[in-house]
């Protein structure tokens, strides 16, 4: 009986992002005409894909019960390196980007694992740390990307449809194979449904660590390639806030914050809600500042009724 229950409420949670979505949808469609428009489509979906990419890499994170606070930073260091790199590498400067990304994740991923220090703690230190990269090599002005081919390829258009989303589908199913269909996939999400019992299993939990963290900085490193390509350069700022729209994205997804338990659509609609809560408010003149207050108002009421309250008194 309690089995049951426990299904009903993990059947009704998978249908309140799809819920929240199209209500939100309804509501700016009917405060503005434009909001359902084809051209407000395209601007949404150009604006989602980096998010996506990102809380894609974040998933795996959350869902193995940790957090990663320097995303957005590591998503101006890929950006950085894309920028850097574009003048003589050209199309393929995409590649620093994504290495810079894995190398970020990868030593964040030896800090929490290797070195025992909370996940929390040690990208908190390390979300400073690559800003403060990325501050030395700008001195706080832009670096342009110099390839037009670059900027045709990853940020341009066909037909309407921004290029970005193709990369980004490729990154969505790169992500659904792991998290679903491999065993690596299953490990994740042992440890985050219990780690004890995970590593009792016989499961070697560090090195299963340090890979989810390397997937989300090589997913990172993508949104960073993206967003570099979109902006036409990498600025000091860039990326700034942009963890808490992850952690939103995932949240509002469905993937409770105290891990074991998640799916990769439910953090596609999270960040479609994110892309399309922030363009509808956009588009009926909501304060910037008032925007900022319902986000995070948004993610508190995601989180409590996402969470898992009978593991709350685990420390991750």
């Amino acid at each position: 009986m309690l089995k049951m229950l426990n299904d009903r409420k993990i059947a009704i949670k998978k249908y309140i992002p799809i819920i929240a979505l199209l209500l939100l949808i309804l509501f700016f469609s009917l405060l503005q005409s434009r909001f359902f428009t084809f051209s407000n489509a395209m601007i949404v979906l150009q604006q989602s894909v980096v998010l996506i990419c990102a809380a894609l890499g974040m998933t795996f994170v959350v869902v193995g019960g940790s957090i990663d606070l320097s995303v957005g930073s590591i998503l101006a260091l890929s950006a950085l390196a894309t920028a850097m790199t574009s003048s003589s590498l050209g199309v393929f400067a995409f590649i620093p980007g994504i290495i810079v990304g894995g190398l970020c994740g990868l030593i964040n991923g030896l800090i929490f694992a290797k070195g025992k220090v909370p996940s929390f703690i040690a990208t908190m230190g390390m979300m400073t740390t690559y800003r403060g990269i990325v501050l030395l090599f700008t001195k706080g002005a832009p670096v342009s990307i110099e390839s037009e081919t670059f900027i045709n390829i990853f940020a341009g258009r066909s037909l309407g449809i921004p290029h970005s989303s193709f990369f980004a589908l490729i990154s969505i199913i790169v992500a659904y194979v792991l998290f679903s269909k491999t065993v690596f996939g299953r490990e994740v999400l042992a440890i985050g449904g219990g780690e004890k019992v995970a590593r009792l299993s016989g499961l070697k939990i560090d090195r299963i660590k340090i890979k989810m963290f390397i997937i989300l900085g090589l997913l990172t490193g993508v949104a960073g390639m993206l967003q570099a390509g979109r902006v036409m350069a990498a600025t000091a700022q860039l990326g700034q806030g942009f963890e808490l729209d992850v952690i939103a994205s995932v949240v509002l997804g469905g993937t409770p914050l105290t891990g074991g338990y998640g799916t990769i659509q439910g953090t596609i609609l999270g960040a479609l809600i994110i892309s399309i809560l922030s363009n509808g408010m956009n588009m009926i003149g909501v304060d910037p500042y008032m925007q900022q207050i319902i986000k995070g108002l948004v993610m508190i009421l995601a989180v409590f009724i996402t969470i898992d309250r009978k593991k709350i008194g685990l420390i991750k």
